[in-house]
């Protein structure tokens, strides 16, 4: 008795197995997306699909192959003047299957790869067409409203080796370079607020404006990691700030929770447990070896040194965050409400490069009703840009990066060496320690190897 159960449960289930496989997939829309190095198809799909990639040359073209499917409509074309692509097509193969022809305009390399449903999309087949190597030319750092490039230089955090305290520092030979990121991006909408906001273009409104006042200021320069509405890999935008030789890398997101009473701004930095993995990988992977980290490359060192070495580039980086962040988070609670009043820490991956001091601000909570209004709004975007400006712009007139200029400053410099005290400081311009305090915003007697403090002038 129990044998023809079994079997009988067993020609049910085989039942409902042939029947499930036998379900035709709908591709329902097709979406592009265009970034600097490479082009994005998105297609819409009912289910997980059972699907082949290939390409074909003479004329160029990319075929996509969706097993027992149909078609739901129109496919959307591309732009007319589309860098890879002239358009796509579809028809009908070995009268069950689906065959979407993709035109294109020179040859391609390609990657393809499925989504599962997430964040109310459904499944996805995703296939990303970049250059064709040999003619592929490296792209250059992008600025906002600047046309000049960044030049090298060395980042925050290299402040190990000692300096020699002088009265003024006159030297102006570069920018402060800021990397601008906004979170998520094309087919990546992020966190949704109740009345349809999106946090990609909410995010995107709050960075262009922060690049514009980084750019008014004379002696700093942004640099945008998302230039439009694309999706950008997260280890990637880390790369973006480095290859700019970025001073500071500020990303901008909005929060979300499932209660929507929940409200107020938010500044992380990378927590010690999302340092140590980071470390951890750097050293394991042989790539980053003959990177510089903090201006010195690993790539001669032995285990133990360039373990030293990154340690050293690592916590410099993390106590310049985490001051970065105070005073961003100081200036975002003279807009509004916070929901944390001290920073966070996280492991965010594009909190960890080794030597560029990183922030990520939750401007808001978009799940929250009011919240969302306000985030839509380009008053308290202006708003929201100009504290986090005002609290960078308060960081680098106490921490300037070697070499580096920010004009306008009267003020004589000092940068404080190891074994220098405030009062020492004082005794030897003549000034009292309350104007030092007051000119360069401090809140105690404590000053760090590397701070640049504004010596005011005693009258």
């Amino acid at each position: 008795m129990r044998s023809c159960r079994k079997i009988f449960l067993f020609l049910i289930l085989q039942g409902l197995a042939t029947v499930a496989s036998g379900q035709q997939i709908s591709v329902n829309a097709l979406r592009h997306w265009i970034a600097p190095d490479h082009s994005r198809l998105v297609f819409d799909l009912s289910q997980a699909p059972v699907h082949s990639v290939y390409s074909l040359d003479n004329p160029a073209r990319l075929v996509v192959d969706f097993a027992n499917a149909s078609l739901k409509g129109q496919l959307s074309q591309p732009v007319s003047n589309h860098p890879l692509y002239s358009r796509v097509r579809s028809g009908v193969h070995k009268k069950s299957d689906l065959r979407i022809v993709i035109d294109l305009k020179k040859n391609a390399a390609y990657k393809a790869f499925t989504l599962a449903p997430s964040k109310g999309q459904g499944h996805r087949l995703v296939v990303d067409l970049y250059p064709n190597p040999v003619t592929q030319k490296p792209l250059a750092a992008t600025t906002i409203a600047r046309n000049e490039k960044p030049q090298t230089v060395a980042p925050v955090s290299k402040r190990s080796a000692p300096q020699k305290a002088t009265k003024t520092i006159r030297t102006q030979k570069r920018d402060v370079i800021i990397a601008v990121d906004a979170g998520h991006g094309g087919e990546d909408p992020g966190a949704r607020g109740p009345h349809g906001a999106q946090e990609k273009r909410v995010t995107f409104a709050i960075a262009s404006k922060l690049a514009q006042l980084i750019n008014s200021k004379p002696g700093m320069k942004a640099v945008m990691v998302r230039r439009g509405d694309y999706y950008i890999d997260l280890r990637k935008r880390m790369k973006i700030a480095r290859d700019a030789k970025a001073d500071l890398f500020v990303s901008i997101h909005a929060d979300a929770f499932r209660s929507d009473d929940v409200k107020g701004a938010s500044v992380f930095t990378l927590s010690s447990r999302g340092a140590t993995s980071e470390a951890s990988r750097w050293l394991a992977n042989h790539e980053n070896a003959s990177d510089l980290v903090g201006g010195v490359s690993l790539d001669d060192k032995d285990d133990v040194l360039a373990s030293v070495l990154l340690d050293l580039s690592q916590t410099a980086t993390q106590e310049a965050s985490i001051n970065v962040a105070g005073k961003v988070l100081r200036q975002l609670k003279n807009i509004g409400h916070l929901h944390q009043h001290s920073v966070q820490k996280a492991g965010f991956m594009v909190l960890k490069s080794p030597d560029v001091p990183s922030i990520l601000v939750e401007t808001a909570f978009i799940s929250n009703p009011e919240e969302e209004r306000k985030l839509t709004s380009s008053r308290h975007q202006t708003e929201m840009a100009r504290a986090i400006f005002n609290g960078i712009d308060s960081y680098f007139s106490q921490y300037l990066p070697a070499e580096t200029r920010i004009a306008g400053d009267t003020d004589q410099k000092h940068i404080i060496s190891r074994g220098e005290t405030l009062s020492g400081i004082a005794q030897q311009y003549g000034v009292s320690m309350s104007k030092i305090k007051s000119a360069n915003s401090m809140d105690n007697n404590q000053v760090r190897i590397g701070q640049v403090l504004a010596i005011p002038t005693d009258s």
